[in-house]
């Protein structure tokens, strides 16, 4: 067995193994170090000092911006930050971008009571003050009433997906203008979901 062979006698044994690993094997000998590596060390080639390097850095930090704002314009759920991602913020968006809410017309509401509250007069004044209190309560409620229906929507369309965070999301989309949404929205009002 560990014995050399004569040239006389057949060497079965070897041959048996070595078509063994013929049919198994790659049947090309195994690359050099050198070889394999070198497609590799082609893709990542070293800058030549600091400034090149930060120059590099740089216009790939602006083709990942690109690529993130074009993914907000159209909805790309690729490139879209983490907090914007998956089948349910998706549908969060939709939920809130289909309808009308109190919250979206805050800042206009606002606006108009810091415009009156200058005016000197006592009913004026008392006015704003109850308009105020009204608006609040309106976007209170316009919010609960959000929450319980997003609520119920997502655990009936998604049972088995995270929805953690999703109603905080929701609701700060609610009180944004429309026109700077991001991501954009993809229904119109009134349009169901």
């Amino acid at each position: 067995m560990f014995r050399r062979q004569s040239r006389a006698e057949p060497a079965t044994t070897e041959t048996a193994d070595a078509e063994v690993i013929k049919e198994a094997g790659k049947g090309r000998p195994t690359p050099r170090r050198r070889d394999s590596q070198r497609p590799r060390r082609q893709l990542g080639v070293a800058p030549k000092d600091r400034k090149e390097a930060a120059r590099q850095q740089r216009e790939a930090n602006r083709a990942q911006r690109a690529k993130v704002r074009e993914a907000m314009q159209t909805g790309d759920d690729r490139y879209l930050p983490a907090r914007d991602k998956g089948p349910v913020r998706r549908f969060a968006r939709d939920f809130i971008d289909s309808r009308r809410s109190a919250a979206e017309f805050f800042l206009f509401g606002a606006l108009l009571i810091l415009a009156l509250s200058i005016l000197p007069s006592a009913p004026i004044s008392f006015a704003v003050g109850l308009a105020w209190v009204g608006m609040c309560i309106v976007i209170i409620v316009d919010s609960i009433l959000i929450t319980r229906r997003l609520k119920r929507e997502i655990r009936a369309r998604f049972p088995n997906e995270d929805s953690k965070g999703v109603v905080p999301y929701t609701l700060l989309r609610s009180m944004q203008f429309r026109g700077v949404r991001m991501p954009k929205p993809r229904v119109r009002p009134g349009t169901p979901v």
